[in-house]
């Protein structure tokens, strides 16, 4: 489609300096030095005013500033690596592709249609896996989501860092994205099919669809119910489109190259934004010629030089505002750009695919549509979307224990696990379990569906044994009366107890103090105080009746007084 548009632009009469637009094709390996070495061989044959690419964000990130300094722009139609976005670090720089930072938002938008909460990351480790990780991350967070494991895969060795199969399988989430360019995609795909952590119980998500006739047939009930995610034109998404450019490009691609057309419908989508790219550039040399007809310099000048790093374009920063202020309806869709960002800021659509089975075996479907700033819709043509296991049930996001293999570490204790031998029906001894941790472990099994695989410990196992086993992998759980302490939760994780037993303290309730006026009478009974009062006053009688002519004390007072004085003086 580069080649297609040049040509066009020749059939459109579209020159530049009285001259037609030429072009020159490199093709990297892959490696940022290659892509320099191009450029730089293109330089010292031709003046290069503009490049269409490059294809891996992290060649973009190398070209960028090499353009910067020879005055040239970059327009590149599959670097989505958010850190280009930024347009004081790349003033030179241009995408007619959606960034990685509007996959996230779509992404994020898409967990929330269907309840989830939590994913797994798959990442390869270049600026494009390392960039798209960080924008899911950060909009993950913003919105309340969680990504609770990032997996990488080293593009040099091909191959995981670390054990597949034990990093999703001990991950709280079921949903896996994998973000991965397609040339990588089926890779990681095939390690976790032979790690069987592809469906049922899985649910994979992808940044780019790819054929599924990568795959042995063996493997195509696991891969029903992936989804893929992937930048796509406005005719996907019934939004308006240049059809004229687009039956033109493709007339042109018919006739110079038919071995090569694949048909209208199997066009890559990245070939129609390659396009728009070389279009972009195309009418921006256009605008910069036309500005500078009644200049005597000319619009293609070039400061020259052998060594291709002192090259300079003389109309740089000319050409640039014409690349930013270039606005009009591409084949892809409406393409615009802005002065603060490198990003296109119209026409950007997403569409997500669902593998499902068909007569020729599992095919990918179109499910849903996505244009920004909006969200996620049902096609104008609805199809079902067919989950992980080929069901119609939307699966929650987290781990499931159904139909999984539990090594269940377990200890004799009476009366929560009891030991017994028996003869079996072929005279074999045995051992039979029973108690407490054994119906808890029935009572587990039936609601939650795991398969247990009981493992008795040694009798010389300790408790604290037990909490090495776990973390050592020897046992999946350990069912048991282990007291919970500070040092083991450091080493593993506890469930809610399933006995309390503690060490208690008792004391004895205190209560409240109050004060009593006539707490000194409680000590004896009432009637002893009777008794006590009567004695009282007869004594006082008996000293009042001896002493009432001899007292001094009692002279001269009335009989009433008298008697009260002598029981005080009993008193």
């Amino acid at each position: 489609m580069f080649k297609a548009a040049i040509v066009l632009a020749h059939q459109y009469n579209i020159s530049t300096g009285g001259e037609f637009i030429r072009w020159q094709e490199g093709q990297s390996t892959g490696a940022v030095i290659d892509v320099v070495d191009v450029v730089c061989h293109a330089l010292s044959t031709s003046n290069i005013v503009g490049i269409v690419g490059p294809y891996l964000s992290r060649e973009a990130e190398i070209i960028a500033p090499f353009a910067q300094k020879i005055g040239i722009p970059v327009i590149s139609y599959s670097a989505t690596d958010p850190d280009l976005s930024n347009r004081n670090v790349y003033p030179n720089f241009y995408r007619t592709v959606p960034s990685d930072d509007l996959a996230a938002l779509a992404l994020v938008k898409l967990f929330i249609r269907f309840n989830w909460t939590s994913c797994t990351v798959i990442y390869q480790n270049d600026a494009f896996g390392l960039g798209g990780v960080r924008s899911i991350s950060n909009s993950f967070n913003a919105s309340g989501l969680a990504v609770k494991r990032t997996v990488e895969f080293d593009i040099a060795t091909l191959s995981i860092r670390g054990n597949l199969k034990s990093l999703l399988t001990n991950a709280a989430t079921r949903i896996v994205v994998l973000w991965a360019i397609s040339a990588y995609t089926p890779l990681i795909l095939q390690d976790a099919l032979d790690s069987n952590v592809v469906g049922p119980y899985f649910t994979w998500i992808l940044s780019s669809a790819i054929s599924i006739n990568y795959f042995n047939e063996t493997y195509y009930q696991n891969l029903i119910g992936m989804l893929s995610i992937e930048p796509v034109t406005g005719s996907v998404v019934n939004a308006l489109i240049n059809t004229t450019l687009l039956d033109a490009a493709y007339s042109i691609w018919q006739q110079y190259e038919p071995e090569s057309f694949p048909g209208s419908m199997n066009v890559d989508y990245y070939a129609l934004f390659a396009f728009d790219a070389t279009w972009t550039l195309i009418q921006s040399l256009q605008k910069l010629c036309a500005s500078k007809i009644n200049n005597s310099s000319s619009c293609l000048s070039f400061f020259e030089s052998s060594y291709c790093f002192n090259c300079r374009f003389v109309q740089s920063n000319l050409l640039l505002d014409a690349v930013t202020r270039t606005e009009f309806l591409g084949i892809s869709g409406p393409i615009q750009f802005s002065y603060n960002v490198t990003n296109r800021i119209t026409g950007l659509y997403y569409t997500a695919k669902n593998t499902q089975p068909s007569s020729n075996g599992v095919n990918f479907v179109h499910v849903l549509d996505y244009s920004h700033p909006g969200d996620w819709r049902i096609p104008a043509q609805e199809n079902i979307i067919v989950w992980s296991g080929n069901s119609l049930t939307k699966p929650t996001g987290q781990a499931s224990l159904k139909g999984v293999n539990l090594r269940i570490g377990i200890i004799e204790s009476v009366p929560f696990l009891i030991v017994d031998n028996a003869i079996d029906a072929s005279g074999q001894t045995i051992q039979e379990y029973s108690g407490y941790i054994l119906d808890l472990i029935d009572i587990l099994q039936s609601q939650l569906g795991f398969i247990p695989i009981l493992q008795l410990a040694p009798s010389t196992m300790t408790y604290n044994g037990l909490i090495q086993a776990v973390k050592d992998g020897i046992y999946d759980i350990v069912v048991a009366d282990i007291t919970v302490t500070a040092a083991r939760r450091e080493v593993v994780s506890f469930s809610n107890p399933i006995y309390d037993n503690a060490l208690c303290i008792v004391m004895r309730q205190t209560r409240d103090i109050s004060i009593d006026l006539f707490a000194f009478l409680k000590p004896f009974a009432l009637n002893l105080w009777l008794v006590a009062l009567a004695t009282l006053i007869y004594a006082g009688m008996i000293m009042w009746f001896v002493e009432r002519h001899n007292n001094e004390e009692l002279e001269n007072r009335s009989v009433l007084s008298q008697i009260v004085l002598s029981i005080w003086y009993c008193w």
